[in-house]
Formats: structure tokens, sequence, C-alpha cells
């Protein structure tokens, strides 16, 4: 049970650790305000930079878990085959 409650009540106390403090948040721009902590983007670059990094990582995350699911090898002649199959097992 405490491991239960823990996996669900250390993520929740974790966000407000998260979120950007009220010096941070008053410089940041309308967009950003109470999202991140730091300094303000310098530039329209990098708006772009983060943009394309979070479109990789949700397509990288998208892949990995459909793979993960429906993997689809079907060969016989694939390489989980030798740890799946005993005939190979020399042990």
């Amino acid at each position: 049970m405490k491991k239960i409650v823990c996996s669900i009540f250390l993520p929740l106390v974790s966000v407000c650790k998260i979120l950007a403090c009220e010096v941070c948040e008053r410089n940041q721009p309308a967009v950003l305000k109470g999202i991140t902590h730091g300094t303000a983007p310098e530039s329209r670059w990098d708006y772009l930079i983060v943009c394309s990094a979070v479109v990789i990582v949700a397509v990288s995350a998208f892949y990995f878990v459909k793979w993960i699911i429906y993997p689809g090898e079907r060969s016989e002649r694939h390489i989980k085959r030798v740890i799946l199959n005993n005939e190979y097992y020399e042990g």
C-alpha cells in the first residue's frame, strides 16, 4: 500500500518544483508565464529549436510505445528467434 501511495503522491509533489518562481514568471513572455524557469528566450530561433525538439521527442515516444506493444517481427530468421528457440542453446 505504501508503494502505491508513494507512486501516486510523489509525482504530484514534484510538479510544484517545476513551476516558475515569481521573479522568473515576471520576466517570461506571456506564452511561457508560469511554465518555465530561467531567462526568457532571446530570439525566435529559441522557440523553433524547442518546438522541433518537442516534436522529435513526441514522435519518438509514439513509435517506442507502438513497437513495444506491436513489434511486428514475423520472420522465422529474425534475431529474436535465437533467444526464444532452444535449438540454438548449447548450455
